[in-house]
């Protein structure tokens, strides 16, 4: 991480592009993107396409650092090229993206109302191996499924427990307790998770500081006393499952908080398309996130 990237995460447009779909969700995305399961045979096959859809999405003229501020990666993709050097390299030096890594290795079973994330006993050699690859900051996700107190404390204080050990790698968290958009109270759950976040935050070292991945909350603007917070970088916001009309509708509502969205970004693209057809479609999803990111 240097002084240029964290002014970047700080200050510039665009959103971050969420392209860390792994093991369990990979085989959904190429779906949606128009490629069956009868397509590939196991693993290796798999994430060989999608290594040929991410290649795909970030070379794309549409994909640049005026627009997309970072890029979610996870580990099978850092450990992949794109026109010869690795993609975190990449994402920097070609197209001015930041380099994010997914480090959660999944969720545990429902506890209280929540989701943790699994143990993850290899995080400081994956840490060092991000270091070399060049990646500036990382990514961990819980869920949480309804308001719960000792779910959602559970949930924040993992996170912060863990982030305190990305710090200490010399890379930036981004902290994602989602609230489930389902929720029967996902009001309730979001207030419960502010309170929890903000406890968390002013106990951070002078030193220390997290960038935060939410919701979109049924309070327009909830979020803001932690937008304004000097120990958060940036907060981004998950599309968790609303169409891209429906998150760029609510996003453009929660003004200082930008996009970091998987499946609303990826939406209406197709191995199918032609490299222009490709190209416009992304193009319109980048503009019409970005311009919601604006707010």
């Amino acid at each position: 991480m240097n002084e240029q990237q964290l002014a970047k995460a700080r200050h510039d447009a665009g959103f971050i592009a969420a392209l860390d779909q792994s093991g369990g969700s990979s085989a959904k995305a190429l779906g949606l993107y128009g490629i069956s399961e009868d397509s590939f045979s196991g693993d290796a096959e798999m994430f060989d396409i999608i290594h040929q859809m991410r290649t795909r999405i970030i070379t794309s003229p549409s994909f640049t650092g005026d627009r997309i501020l970072g890029a979610i990666l996870f580990e099978n993709t850092m450990d992949r090229q794109i026109d010869g050097i690795g993609t975190a390299q990449f994402l920097w030096e070609r197209k001015q993206v930041l380099p994010f890594l997914k480090v959660d290795k999944g969720l545990e079973d429902e506890v209280n109302g929540a989701q943790l994330m699994k143990p993850m006993p290899d995080l400081d050699a994956l840490l060092q191996r991000g270091v070399s690859h060049g990646i500036f900051g990382t990514k961990m996700r819980s869920v949480i499924k309804v308001d719960h107190e000792a779910g959602v404390q559970a949930v924040v204080d993992q996170q912060f427990e863990v982030a305190k050990q990305i710090l200490a790698a010399g890379l930036v968290p981004i902290i994602e307790p989602e609230v489930d958009i389902h929720s029967p109270s996902k009001a309730p759950a979001e207030e419960r998770l502010r309170a929890a976040l903000l406890v968390q935050l002013d106990a951070l070292d002078a030193n220390q500081e997290v960038m935060l991945k939410l919701t979109l909350p049924e309070t327009d603007d909830y979020y803001s006393v932690l937008v304004e917070h000097p120990k958060v970088v940036r907060v981004v916001a998950l599309s968790g499952g609303y169409s891209r009309e429906e998150a760029n509708a609510r996003l453009s509502r929660n003004h200082g908080v930008i996009a970091s969205f998987s499946r609303a970004l990826t939406e209406g693209l197709s191995a199918q398309q032609t490299p222009a057809e490709f190209d416009a479609a992304l193009d319109a999803s980048i503009g019409s996130i970005s311009a919601a990111s604006a707010t």
